[in-house]
């Protein structure tokens, strides 16, 4: 289980003979005899048994530009995957070495500059095709409309779960706001911890957590009723557009850096290192930052939304690179004032 610095002999001939069995298949399909040269299943079962053969081929050879590694699923069993090291090569011989190309996405700055993602795109170091950035700005007055409320007093996240405080300064943040929440977690079992506190410290409040129905029934009941709260992990921090006052507070519950075990992010923070980078704040912390930036834009969505994004991980102010994710993030009115936002809540709910 997990990465593979060196892939062992017997998966090696394993997956040769996958590949020499793929490679029978197509010469099979190609003969003219065996069905009509426009036959669309043909043309499928080619394409797929091709990338049998490549897919095999990669993970037989083992190359230095791949990733290979070993996962476990709850359904299905072991999973053999292989990943490139860095798209950055393809991208720019397949891409933009033939055309002029234009990139829009309102998460292409990341620390306030355009080099992360222009490093993984291929658009930097030697050769690399000149490239111009425009950050258009946004139609949003984040510094009026939203603010930043990072909860410094609380516990350093830590791989135990949840802390007693963090749950407590959910559940007074939700009851504040009268619902109205969009909770976004690093984790299902977060997710599901903070659902079951809310339930069991505010009977009167209605909680939905990713898992109780499909996604879109959710965030539907969710858009649908300002009172009810929705808890949930990564589908829903890129994939949620509820404007109005039925999303007035949206909370992160910890930086949402990759797992110090993930085959792929790994292997690429060690590549970095090896070359004389800063492995962490190139691959972990801008992959942290662009997650950041993204679930942070659930919150504002039209020109008259107000609200609070929390973020219950003190990191964001203590640590070094806290300045960095912040600068990823769109310019909210920035606080640690418990209180304060409390009362703004309340006010948006309006309870006072």
């Amino acid at each position: 289980h997990g990465r593979m610095d060196e892939v062992p002999a017997g998966v090696s001939e394993a997956c040769a003979a996958v590949r020499d069995a793929a490679r029978r298949v197509l010469s099979g399909l190609a003969r003219p005899e065996s069905h009509s040269p426009d036959d669309a299943v043909v043309a499928t079962a080619k394409e797929l048994t091709e990338d049998v053969v490549s897919t095999a081929e990669r993970l037989s050879a083992s190359g230095d530009n791949d990733v290979v590694w070993l996962e476990e699923r709850e359904r299905g069993g072991r999973l053999l995957r292989v990943a490139p090291l860095s798209v950055a090569g393809l991208i720019r011989s397949r891409i933009f070495d033939a055309r002029c190309v234009v990139l829009t996405s309102a998460t292409l700055t990341l620390g306030g500059s355009f080099d992360a993602v222009a490093r993984g795109l291929g658009l930097v170091g030697e050769d690399a095709p000149e490239w111009r950035g425009l950050d258009v700005g946004s139609p949003f007055d984040y510094s009026r409309q939203a603010i930043l409320y990072v909860a410094r007093h609380l516990p350093r996240p830590g791989r135990d779960g949840m802390s007693p405080q963090a749950l407590d300064e959910i559940t007074a943040l939700v009851q504040a706001a009268g619902g109205r929440t969009l909770g976004l977690f690093s984790s299902r079992r977060a997710a599901e911890t903070a659902a079951a506190h809310v339930r069991e410290q505010q009977p009167d409040m209605t909680v939905l957590c990713q898992g109780d129905d499909l996604v879109p029934t959710l965030v539907a009941a969710f858009r649908d009723d300002p009172s009810v709260s929705l808890f949930g992990t990564l589908s829903l921090w890129q994939g949620v557009d509820v404007p109005g006052d039925t999303c007035t507070l949206v909370i992160l519950d910890r930086i949402p850096f990759p797992r110090p075990d993930d085959p792929l992010m790994s292997a690429r923070q060690r590549a970095v290192d090896s070359a004389g980078g800063n492995g962490f704040m190139t691959v972990a912390a801008t992959h942290a930052a662009l997650l950041m930036a993204q679930g942070g834009g659930r919150l504002i969505r039209s020109l008259t939304d107000r609200g609070v994004l929390a973020v219950l991980d003190s990191r964001l102010a203590t640590a070094r690179y806290g300045a960095f994710i912040r600068a990823s993030l769109p310019p909210m009115w920035p606080t640690t004032d418990g209180e304060l936002v409390r009362s703004a809540l309340r006010r948006l709910a309006g309870q006072v």
